[in-house]
């Protein structure tokens, strides 16, 4: 949008802070190659066009805005003399892609000091040579510490994650060891005590019905019920009778093993019917061997099947073997890399899901927002750990308008007020030096904004903190977000 022309005075210029140091040489070449325009209300320029200008407004009332999903939101309204935007990094010339950061608008009709882009990276390098090379060196240098340091913090992420897989793997992993040599025993003495039944004065029914009901006891083993502590303490006092009852001294160590299974007095009874009283000891010890070879294969199952889900957890978080854009289901996002922390998150924190699973897939990144959710959860758990190391972590998603909602909520001690605008900035922390280095917030933020043109935000109270992810279900294609991707932002 094109200004009305106005004329331009020197003195009027080096009233404005920006010029008050220059010469009256300089202030002519401004005048000279710049001009003065007056900006009804409206728009000025938009996010993501060519930078050809920068403005300095002399009066009026100036308002920036970021674009945020579907949104303009507004970051600056000012009417200060000399504020200034447009163009502003256009002494670094075709090193970075100059296009304007923000929007701008007016609210009232408004002078601006106009200068072209060109004419502006003229005069920089001319009469401030050493501040142009300090501003290049700050501009490029905190890139790359920003870039450097954030690569420590996925490298951190990832040492944390890698300790915590292997803690979880290394659970069922040993207990499918422990598992397979005690069945490696009890299979040994299944075969003893067959060939003592063998040589035992077992009828051919006798037998046949000993293993119809080893069959049917194999089969009740996988359909135990769970029991409370007082249910299976009362169970094994019962059992214990009733076997110390038919002349089995033993039964106190047998009775344990039975009620895992979901055996009980009628099924002892059933037995004791099928082989008679004179070889039921020898028919009750036999049977409990078969009752620990399947408790135990269980117990592998168990295990491996652990083994596997935490494996088929880290491939979806990592998304080694997915396409890097895609549309993606959140919830299996968010269930991976909650399995993933689960040893972070540890025992005393409860993991609550409040998942609507009707919602729609959205398009994205699903490595980088997973990089999102653990940042978030981790954030929440150290919350938490720092007020004591109880609390509840609640995971929700749910449809907002045409946006799919994440949100983390946790029952730390909350996000002071006077910080709450700051924690979203490069390097800004309240961890404790060398716990945090102040990336993860930005990252996620970048991530979420940049990348998916989703919105980013927190509301907190003291016991109710909540991070608030917005995905919109529709977004540009690879190829269009990184048109629209700086090399600042990339980095």
């Amino acid at each position: 949008m094109s200004g009305q022309p106005m004329p331009c005075s020197p003195a009027e210029i080096r009233s404005l802070f920006l010029f008050e140091k220059l010469s009256p040489e300089q202030l002519g070449r401004l005048c000279c190659e710049g001009r003065v325009e007056l900006f009804q209300p409206g728009p000025v320029y938009t996010e993501g066009e060519p930078a050809t200008c920068f403005f300095v407004m002399i009066e009026g009332t100036v308002v920036l805005s970021r674009r945020v999903g579907e949104d303009d939101v507004e970051v600056i309204r000012s009417s200060q003399r000399g504020v200034y935007s447009g163009a502003m990094q256009a002494y670094i010339g075709d090193r970075v892609r100059q296009v304007y950061n923000n929007s701008m608008r007016v609210t009232e009709p408004t002078r601006f000091f106009v200068l072209p882009a060109d004419t502006f990276a003229a005069v920089m390098s001319e009469w401030f040579p050493m501040a142009v090379h300090l501003l290049e060196g700050l501009f490029f240098g905190s890139k790359s510490i920003q870039a450097a340091v954030g690569q420590r913090e996925r490298l951190l992420a990832l040492g944390s994650l890698s300790a915590g897989l292997t803690h979880e793997l290394n659970n069922p992993a040993a207990a499918a060891v422990r598992a397979t040599s005690t069945l490696r025993e009890r299979i040994a003495k299944m075969r003893h005590k067959l060939a003592m039944i063998a040589e035992g004065p077992f009828t051919r029914d006798q037998l046949a019905s000993l293993i119809e009901i080893q069959e049917r006891t194999a089969e009740r083993v996988a359909k135990a019920p769970v029991l409370s502590p007082l249910e299976t303490s009362d169970r094994e006092d019962t059992l214990t009778d009733w076997l110390e009852d038919h002349g089995i001294d033993y039964g106190w160590q047998l009775a344990p093993t039975f009620v895992q299974a979901g055996l009980d007095v009628d099924w002892l009874e059933q037995v004791a019917a099928a082989v008679g009283e004179e070889i039921l000891p020898g028919a009750v010890g036999w049977l409990n061997y078969t009752i620990e070879t399947e408790l135990l294969m269980t117990e592998i199952e168990d295990s491996t099947t652990r083994i596997s889900h935490l494996v088929d957890a880290a491939k979806q978080y990592s998304q080694l073997d997915r396409a890097p854009y895609r549309v993606v289901d959140v919830h299996e996002l968010l269930d991976s890399t909650l399995l993933m922390l689960a040893g972070k998150i540890g025992g005393r924190i409860q993991v609550v899901k409040e998942y609507d699973r009707t919602l729609p897939q959205v398009p994205g990144y699903p490595a980088e927002l997973n990089q999102v959710w653990t940042n978030l959860v981790d954030n929440a758990v150290s919350a938490m750990n720092s007020a004591g190391g109880d609390g509840t972590l609640t995971v929700r998603t749910a449809l907002d308008h045409e946006r799919v909602l994440v949100e983390f909520r946790d029952t730390g001690p909350g996000i002071p007020p006077e910080i709450r605008d700051r924690i979203f900035d490069p390097f800004f922390t309240t961890k404790p030096v060398g716990e945090g280095t102040g990336l993860g917030l930005d990252i996620s933020w970048r991530i979420v904004v940049n990348k998916h043109h989703g919105t980013l935000q927190v509301e907190s109270v003291p016991g109710d903190t909540r991070f608030q992810v917005l995905l919109p279900l529709t977004a540009e294609t690879p190829e269009e977000a990184a048109a629209l991707t700086t090399p600042e932002e990339a980095a």
